[in-house]
């Protein structure tokens, strides 16, 4: 039988989209199929079902979503009377159930809406759809007492009438009131109770948005401009030096757009990053020169200036009204509101008395859940190195919102800073290091001298060596600065994995560094090792990375059985490639008997049952094999970017082993997930590592 969560409220402004989000993101990580169903409906396209869609590449036809508009409803409740309408939604929720393992029910908005009692016809859908409860109760502008007399009563409403009520969530309360809210409803309830923080961002419209609303004409500024947050407004009528002290982080300036002086000032300001500006609004559809434009569009590129008709005073009347909104096209928002309901809901709980049945197969979005929610779990510090590098910047915005891990960025600071505020980035929770200005530089260079005297390495050389980002980072790591490190997107591998040969080196059991990765198909996670590091290993070294790989796969929860692969099977072929494969796979079996491995073998038969049942039938790994172990780089890395490209894998790696900290290499072409998944990843690496590592050098 099809699982159901029903997330409902008791009224609007309770920002439920934020929960709706969050269980979603649950529900996703335990099964590969989720259906979603709104019974009744302002619009369509519905905008939170389509950054549902978006975000968790729904597949559902989005005709299926909706059960009825809230006027052929309210139309057929007054014809026909409720139990028709309950009736036909009822229909239309198991043509939606029948084809998923769970379904995420999205409650009405109790938003202009003509039916007396809501509550109670949410309460009776809930129990018609076979669902449990998640109740969500908005705290905005309200006193403790009232938050806690407003949570029981509606807990005992729902119960009252029959709902199997999973937790309440109290949303969007005074942060100060969090914690004794949190304390004083845990108490009070017999159901879990989850408090989240009133949160400015979620709220704020994005200059987007309020392009929109206003209909308003972009003169400067990218898409990533336009999607900053309006966290505040400053009306521009003082002279300048009065105007510039009144800036604040993330706000929108409003002036007319005869005042030159105001556009170029906060241009500059927001250059200098003193303080960063979400953007400039000019009134009374006035444009200024293309001259001051051009100056403009050099000091801050990408910050957006948008002209409306309007004079300030209603331009100003309108945006003070205006309310951000989760949607697919504030991806930013979604980020925010995932890191707000995952920091403040126990997500393992909940997720345990959901009680979705848990799938077989693991899809790349499981994988990629499952890595962040065990980074999240316990928090560690990831160095970044190329700190003033689009993509990195991107990808520690989306760390920092979902709280994955904290993180140092290294490089000129006001650079980082300036590009930061010019992609709409919030660096104000990381730690930035220029290397070169650093006080740890002297320090880093007596220890890297040490390190390396027996290469002539002195003191006055590795004080220009350390000043290198990546062995900045390296040195962090090395001394417990940082528990892992992350680099690549920029720089070779060799430049980045050079400084941890010299400095990390390698764990005692090993006796190589190599690397793997996670191939994520449609249904289940591969293993692939070596395809980045080792260009033609012998047999030892090739046994050592078959028991690495196991390792880490087993690690992050691939049960690992092991291939060695070939171009033949069994004893069909002879030669000496074949012969160091067969070898590798005889010395793996001699010193680890509880590995399952099977060796030589062809990728057909180690991943397709009907050849292995062929080819070797009596074999436990054949036809299985999840940790394939390729003879060398050439077929590993090739192989892996076919399987890429043809079976739209998603490819999480190259990811280091056998080092005695986490230091992990990145694709030069790696996308922003690329970066987030390998950035997880490190941190549940660095989980594994204590302080008391060997020191450097031994």
């Amino acid at each position: 039988m099809t699982r159901s969560v029903y997330v409902t409220g008791i009224d609007r402004g309770d920002g439920r989209q934020v929960i709706d989000l969050g269980v979603m993101e649950l529900l996703t990580r335990q099964v590969d199929r989720v259906g979603v169903f709104r019974p009744l409906v302002h619009d369509t396209p519905d905008r939170l079902f389509e950054l549902l869609r978006s975000r968790y590449r729904l597949a559902q036809d989005p005709a299926t979503v909706y059960g009825l508009d809230y006027h052929e409803a309210s139309a057929l409740q007054a014809e026909r009377g409720t139990d028709e309408l309950v009736s036909e939604l009822v229909d239309r929720f198991h043509r939606v159930a029948r084809d998923y393992e769970v379904v995420l029910v999205l409650g009405t908005d109790y938003a202009d809406t003509q039916f007396p009692d809501e509550l109670a016809l949410n309460a009776r859908l809930a129990n018609e759809f076979g669902a449990s409860v998640i109740t969500v109760v908005g705290g905005r502008r309200q006193s403790p007492d009232s938050v806690r007399a407003e949570t029981r009563n509606a807990f005992r409403a729902y119960e009252g009438l029959g709902c199997d009520v999973l937790a309440m969530v109290v949303n969007r309360v005074d942060p100060g009131d969090r914690a004794e809210l949190a304390e004083g409803l845990g108490a009070l309830l017999p159901v879990p109770c989850y408090v989240l923080p009133d949160e400015p961002a979620l709220g704020a419209p994005t200059v987007a948005q309020i392009t929109h609303a206003l209909d308003g004409k972009v003169l400067l500024g990218d898409d990533s401009g336009l999607a900053r947050d309006a966290l505040d407004f400053v009306f521009g009528g003082a002279m300048l030096p009065t105007f510039l002290g009144a800036l604040t982080p993330g706000c929108l300036v409003v002036t007319p757009g005869d005042r030159a002086d105001l556009v170029v000032g906060a241009m500059a300001a927001h250059s200098a990053g003193t303080p960063p500006i979400a953007g400039v609004l000019l009134t009374l559809d006035e444009r200024p020169s293309d001259e001051i434009l051009t100056l403009a569009a050099r000091l801050a590129p990408g910050t957006p200036v948008v002209s409306v008709a309007g004079n300030s005073f209603p331009t100003a009347a309108e945006i003070l009204t205006l309310e951000g909104k989760l949607s697919a096209a504030t991806p930013r928002k979604a980020e925010t509101a995932l890191g707000l309901f995952e920091r403040h809901a126990d997500t393992a709980e909940l997720l345990r008395r959901v009680s979705a049945p848990s799938s077989d197969r693991v899809t790349p979005m499981m994988f990629e859940h499952k890595l962040l929610e065990r980074a999240r779990a316990d928090k560690r510090r990831v160095v970044l190195p190329e700190g003033t590098e689009e993509r990195v910047l991107r990808a520690a915005d989306v760390l920092l919102r979902r709280g994955v891990c904290d993180l140092t960025l290294l490089g000129p600071v006001e650079q980082i800073r300036k590009k930061a505020a010019d992609l709409g980035v919030d660096l104000a929770d990381a730690q930035l290091i220029d290397p070169r200005t650093s006080e740890l530089r002297d320090q880093f260079a007596l220890i890297y001298s040490q390190l390396r005297s027996h290469k002539g390495v002195t003191e006055e050389l590795a004080y220009d060596i350390v000043s290198d980002v990546n062995y900045f980072g390296t040195l962090m790591v090395q001394e417990g600065l940082a528990d892992g490190m992350v680099s690549g997107s920029v720089h070779s591998t060799a430049a980045t994995i050079r400084p941890a040969f010299e400095i990390i080196k390698t764990k005692p059991d090993a006796k190589i560094v190599s690397s793997v990765f996670f191939m994520c198909l449609a249904d289940k996670v591969l293993v692939y090792g070596d395809c980045a590091v080792n260009p033609d290993p012998d047999a030892e070294q090739l046994a050592d990375v078959a028991v690495q790989s196991a390792a880490t796969a087993r690690k992050f929860g691939v049960e690992p059985r092991i291939a060695m692969l070939s171009y033949s099977t069994g004893t069909s072929g002879t030669g000496a490639d074949v012969d160091k494969v067969r070898q590798a796979t005889e010395l793996v079996r001699a010193r680890h008997g509880d590995l399952k491995i099977e060796g030589p073998i062809q990728y057909d038969a180690a991943v397709e049952p009907s050849v292995a049942a062929t080819k070797l039938p009596d074999s436990e790994v054949a036809g299985q094999a999840s940790v394939l172990i390729f003879p060398d780089l050439n077929t590993g890395n090739n192989t892996y970017k076919a399987v890429q490209r043809s079976a739209g894998a998603i490819a999480v790696g190259p990811v280091l082993q056998g080092l005695r900290k986490p230091v992990n290499d990145l694709s030069r072409g790696a996308l922003v997930g690329d970066i987030v998944n390998t950035v997880a990843i490190t941190a549940i690496q660095a989980q594994d590592h204590s302080s008391a590592d060997v020191p450097a050098g031994t």
